[in-house]
């Protein structure tokens, strides 16, 4: 075992899972360093929710191991191991108030009243919600009830933090501001978090390093700007953010005759009514606005191209030139370069 995650880091090692008599994880290593922010990011079916409860201790490994905070936990109870997780649908006492539903973990662990009471009231500051410590989970918002469950983990003072799709039950505008209170909260406590999540803008913008899964294992595991700048597989290039795809070879902004795939971002492709260095001819041939910029598809002879442009916006119909400044050259689904 590397000790590069310390006291409070986390290492999976080789873990595979089989269920249903079908492999959902196979061979995953991931290293999650104390302090840091990881998301595993993929679509559904992709084993994301099997590895955080293989970390979390309700699912046992077929092989590989789980070691948290230095210590080898992969055949330890949930209730014995130094994490804690908050579910999908929060799993709150609909009879308790929310004091209490903060409280049930450690009463279980038969701690003292006074000490209870101080943690819970910590943690309510914490995620402002000492106004609502009287109050049913059927009184309180759909943030303010992930907030609680998000509460009743953090009074557990585990090393490793777990998060099960937290936001996929609120409005995409609350969704927003709950992920930024989670992030802000994670910075200042400097706790190791695990988040699963299908959203890729949710992945990024909270995200110091991001796992990209597929099939059970891992695709890229980096940075969410490396990610997006450098996805090593094609798969993981249409995964996260937006992609024209063309086929043939490619040098210095011209497109010819080949065999590989060439994936722009809309964004690298820019239309102009004057021929700039290398461009094609090309007519607009739809506008969709996206609030701060318009998405504009492009139609050429043997392909169509999106641009996202936020200036100069131009007409349906109107004739000019695609210029591509930038684009991702994979060969066998890997990548090959940027150019």
């Amino acid at each position: 075992m590397s000790n590069s995650t310390g006291s409070g880091g986390l290492e999976l090692q080789g873990l595979k899972k089989i269920l249903g008599g079908r492999v959902i994880i196979d061979d995953l290593n991931l290293t999650v360093n104390k302090g840091e922010m990881v998301s595993l990011l993929g679509p559904s079916g992709c084993g994301k929710t099997t590895t955080l409860r293989m970390i979390a201790g309700f699912l046992i490994p077929d092989a590989g191991r789980v070691v948290l905070a230095g210590n080898d936990v992969t055949n330890t109870g949930p209730e014995k191991r130094p994490s804690a997780m908050v579910f999908q649908n929060y799993a709150l006492w609909p009879h308790m108030s929310v004091y209490k539903n903060v409280a049930y973990p450690l009463k279980l662990r038969k701690m003292n009243k006074s000490e209870i009471t101080k943690r819970v009231h910590n943690v309510l500051e914490l995620v402002n919600l000492m106004h609502h410590k009287d109050s049913r989970p059927s009184q309180i918002s759909g943030g303010e009830q992930q907030r609680v469950a998000l509460a009743r983990a953090l009074v557990q003072e585990p090393d490793v933090l777990l998060l099960d799709e937290p936001l996929s039950n609120l409005d995409a505008k609350l969704r927003v501001k709950v992920r930024e209170d989670i992030r802000d909260l994670q910075r200042r406590l400097g706790i190791t978090t695990v988040i699963v999540t299908h959203d890729q803008d949710e992945a990024l913008s909270i995200s110091d390093r991001i796992a990209v899964m597929n099939g059970g294992r891992i695709e890229q595991f980096s940075s969410p700007q490396e990610l997006y700048d450098r996805p090593a597989t094609e798969y993981v290039a249409n995964f996260i953010g937006s992609l024209n795809h063309l086929t043939g070879d490619y040098s210095n902004g011209r497109v010819t005759v080949g065999t590989k795939t060439i994936g722009i971002r809309p964004e690298d492709v820019h239309f102009t009514s004057t021929n700039e260095s290398n461009g094609f001819e090309a007519t607009v041939d739809h506008v969709v606005p996206r609030g701060h910029f318009s998405e504009v598809y492009l139609k050429r002879e043997d392909a169509e191209l999106r641009a996202f442009m936020s200036t100069n916006i131009p007409a349906v119909g109107e004739k000019g030139y695609a210029v591509i400044k930038k684009a991702l050259i994979y060969e066998n689904g890997k990548l090959l370069k940027v150019e």
